[in-house]
C-alpha cells in the first residue's frame, strides 16, 4: 500500500494565482485531432493519457507517490490521486474558479507560470479542458483545504457552480470521464495498450505506484519499480545474455533539466533505445538522444584508447558499433520542452543535447574506470562490431552501386510495374515461385509489383550485420525497394509505398512472415512508423452454393456462412497455399484494391515489440517457450 504524502505546508504555495490562462477553448469538438492526434482508438486512449498526465506532473513535482485508473463497465474511466489538488479559489481573469478555467479554458493551467511545475508531461495545459471538450460527462473532484469540491460538466459546459460535498484530511484530485461517442464512435478501450504505458510511466517515475482495474473484464495491475529506468533495461534484457549486471545508471542535474539514462550490452546484434523528454515517448528522438549517442561513442573510444585496448593504428569505433547490442533508456525532465511536430516525436531543445552529454560523459567515465572488466567487455563488443560493419559495408556497396537503380541490376525475378510514381505504387513479397507465378498474372501491371521469395529468409536475430546483407533473398528484398537499409534508410528512395507480405495461411507461411517482419523490424523500421508496411489476408475457404461462390477468412466467418446459407449442395474448398489459387482468383480475393483486405502492421510499443522479437527469434529456447505457454489459449486458425 502506498503511503499518504503530508502536502499541507505546500497548499498556500499553489493558489489561483498561479494559473495562466493564455485563451480560450475553442474548436475542439470540430477539429480534435489538431489535440489528440486522431478519432480512432489511438485518440481515444489519449484522454485517459492526458488525465493521468496531470498526476504524473504531481508526481514530477515530489507532491504525489499514488495514481489509480479503473476503467467502469460503461467504459467511463476514473483517475484518482493523491497530489495537493487543483486549487478550488477564485482566478482573477475569469472570476470564476480555477478549476473551473483549468477544465474548460484552453490553455489554463500551472504549467505556464513556471512557479508551479518546473517539468511537465501531456499537453501542456490544455489536456484537462481538451478531455472535458471530448466527453458527453466529465465530473471532477478537488481533495483541498481539508473539503471535497465538486463539479460536473457536459461536452465541456460546466452544469452548475463548484461546490463542497463533503470534509476531508487528505489532498488529491479525482477526474471521472465518459468519452463522447458523437467523437470516437464505438468507446471500446483495450486493457493492453492502457496497461503498457501506465507501465512505462511507473519505470519513469521510480517510487510512484499506479493502480489499474478493468472493471468490464476483472482486470487489473499495480506498477511500481523502485529501479525507474533501470528496471525497465533490466526487463527488455531479462531472456538475453547481458555482458554486465546490473545496468548502468546514470543521473545529474544540469540548470533546470534532469538527466537519466540507464543502459546495457546484451551478446545480440540490434540496439534497443527509448528516449523521453518529461515522460513523452519521443520516437524519433532529437537532442537528448543525440547528446547521449555522442557521448556514448566519445567516451568508450577515449577509454579504450587510454588503456590500450585497441591499436594506435586501428581507427575508432563509430556510433553503430557502439550501439550493437546495447539495449538503453534515456529520460530528460525540462522546464520549457520544444517539441517537433503535432504528436511530439522529437525533441527539439538544442541544450539538452550538451547537457545529456555532460552528465553521460563525466558519470561513464567514472564508471568505466571502476568498473575494468565490464569496461573490456563492452569495448571487444564494439570492437567486434566494427568488424562486422566494414563486412556489411563491402556487402553494402555490391547492393547500392551508382546503377543499383537501374533496371538491369533490380532483381532478376522481380516482375516490376510500369508506373514509376512510389505514392501508387506497391510490391508484394511473396512466398514461393508457384504464388509468385499466379500473382504475376494475375496483378495489376501498372502499380503491382511482385517478388517472389524462395524459402525463408534468413532469421536476422541471431545474424551478424555482414550475414544479412550477404543473403540472397534479403539483398533481392533490398535492391527492389531501393531506400537502402538500417542508418542509410532514405524514405525519399523508396520506389514502392505499399509494401505487402503475402504468405500462405499455414505455419510455414506464418513463419515467413515473421522472419520478414523481424527484417523490417530491425533494419528499415521507419517502413513500418510510417504506414507503409501491409499483410495480405489471403481466404481460407472457396464455399459454394450453385453458381454462387463467397470467399471466407476465418473459420468463425466460415462456420456463419455455412448456417446463412442452409440447404444443400454446398462445397467447401480450404486453402492451404496462394499457389492453389488461379491468377484470377489470387486477384480477386487478395489483390484487387476494391476487394481485398490488407493489415497495416503498426508499432504502438517499440520496447515491447523488441523483447517479443527476440523471444520468438532468439537463441534462447526457455523463455519461447514460456512465451508460447503464455498465449497458446490466444491462439487462432492453428494449422496442424
Amino acid at each position: 500500500m502506498s503511503q499518504q504524502i503530508n502536502n499541507n505546508n505546500s497548499v498556500s504555495d499553489y493558489t489561483a494565482e498561479d494559473i495562466r490562462i493564455l485563451d480560450g477553448l475553442e474548436a475542439v469538438r470540430k477539429r480534435p485531432g489538431m489535440y489528440i492526434g486522431s478519432t480512432d482508438h489511438h485518440g481515444l486512449h489519449h484522454l485517459v493519457y492526458e488525465i493521468v498526465y496531470n498526476s504524473i506532473d504531481e508526481a514530477m513535482a515530489g507532491f504525489c507517490n499514488f495514481v489509480n485508473v479503473t476503467i467502469h463497465k460503461d467504459n467511463s474511466v476514473t483517475v484518482i490521486d493523491n497530489g495537493r489538488g487543483i486549487p478550488v479559489d477564485i482566478h482573477p481573469t475569469t472570476n470564476t474558479s480555477a478549476l473551473e478555467a483549468v477544465m474548460t479554458r484552453l490553455h489554463a493551467g500551472a504549467k505556464f507560470g513556471g512557479g508551479t511545475y518546473r517539468v511537465s508531461s501531456g499537453l501542456h495545459g490544455v489536456g484537462a479542458s481538451v478531455v472535458n471538450a471530448l466527453s458527453s460527462g466529465l465530473w471532477v473532484e478537488v481533495k483541498r483545504q481539508d473539503k471535497i469540491h465538486r463539479q460536473e460538466y457536459k461536452r465541456g459546459i460546466p452544469q452548475g457552480p463548484l461546490k463542497v460535498t463533503g470534509k476531508c484530511q487528505d489532498t488529491g484530485t479525482t477526474v471521472s470521464f465518459l468519452a463522447d461517442s458523437e467523437i470516437f464512435g464505438e468507446i471500446n478501450y483495450n486493457f493492453d495498450t492502457v496497461s503498457e504505458r501506465l507501465k512505462e510511466l511507473a519505470f519513469l517515475n521510480k517510487g510512484l505506484e499506479i493502480s489499474f482495474k478493468d472493471e468490464r473484464t476483472d482486470q487489473e495491475a499495480t506498477f511500481y519499480f523502485e529501479g525507474g529506468i533501470a528496471s525497465l533495461v533490466r526487463r527488455v534484457n531479462k531472456s538475453r545474455h547481458v555482458l554486465h549486471s546490473p545496468p548502468i545508471y546514470l543521473a545529474g542535474s544540469v540548470n533546470s533539466t534532469m538527466v537519466e539514462v540507464a543502459l546495457q550490452y546484451n551478446d545480440g546484434f540490434s540496439e534497443s533505445t527509448l528516449s523521453f523528454a518529461n515522460c513523452v515517448n519521443t520516437i524519433d528522438g532529437g537532442s537528448h538522444l543525440t547528446g547521449f549517442r555522442s557521448a556514448l561513442t566519445r567516451i568508450l573510444n577515449d577509454y579504450a584508447r587510454k588503456n590500450k585496448l585497441v591499436k594506435d593504428s586501428d581507427p575508432n569505433v563509430v556510433g553503430d558499433d557502439v550501439r550493437e547490442g546495447l539495449t538503453s533508456v534515456i529520460s530528460v525532465k525540462l522546464a520549457e520542452p520544444q517539441f517537433e511536430g503535432q504528436t511530439k516525436a522529437k525533441l527539439g531543445n538544442p541544450e539538452t543535447k550538451s547537457h545529456v552529454e555532460a552528465v553521460v560523459s563525466d558519470q561513464l567515465s567514472l564508471y568505466l574506470e571502476q568498473h575494468p572488466d565490464d569496461a573490456k567487455s563492452i569495448i571487444e563488443k564494439c570492437i567486434i562490431a566494427a568488424k562486422a560493419r566494414e563486412a556489411a559495408r563491402k556487402a553494402r556497396d555490391l547492393i547500392f552501386k551508382k546503377s543499383a537503380f537501374d533496371a538491369a541490376t533490380l532483381p532478376g525475378k522481380l516482375a516490376g510495374c510500369s508506373d514509376n510514381d512510389p505514392s501508387i505504387c506497391e510490391l508484394y513479397l511473396v512466398e514461393g515461385d508457384s504464388a509468385g507465378g499466379s500473382a504475376k498474372q494475375g496483378r495489376d501491371r501498372r502499380f503491382q509489383a511482385i517478388l517472389p521469395l524462395r524459402g525463408k529468409i534468413l532469421n536476422v536475430e541471431k545474424a551478424p550485420k555482414d550475414k544479412v546483407l550477404s543473403h540472397e533473398e534479403i539483398r533481392a528484398v533490398v535492391t527492389a525497394l531501393g531506400s537502402g537499409i538500417g542508418d542509410q534508410f532514405d524514405f525519399a528512395r523508396l520506389r514502392y509505398h505499399r509494401v505487402i507480405i503475402m504468405t500462405d495461411a499455414d505455419v510455414d507461411g506464418s513463419h515467413i512472415r515473421t522472419l520478414l517482419l523481424t527484417f523490417f523490424f530491425r533494419n528499415m523500421q521507419e517502413l513500418i512508423t510510417n504506414g507503409h508496411l501491409f499483410i495480405a489476408q489471403p481466404p481460407l475457404y472457396r464455399v459454394q452454393q450453385g453458381k454462387q461462390i463467397f470467399w471466407v477468412y476465418s473459420e468463425k466467418e466460415k462456420e456463419a456462412k455455412l448456417r446463412e446459407l442452409k440447404g444443400t449442395r454446398i462445397e467447401v474448398q480450404r486453402y492451404k497455399g496462394l499457389g492453389e489459387m488461379s491468377p484470377q482468383q489470387l486477384w480477386d480475393t487478395t489483390m484487387n484494391p476494391a476487394t481485398r483486405t490488407l493489415l497495416k502492421v503498426e508499432l504502438e510499443d517499440t520496447m515491447e515489440a523488441d523483447r517479443i522479437f527476440h523471444i520468438l527469434m532468439g537463441s534462447e529456447v526457455p523463455p519461447r517457450k514460456s512465451f508460447i505457454h503464455a498465449h497458446a489459449r490466444n491462439v487462432r486458425n492453428l494449422d496442424v
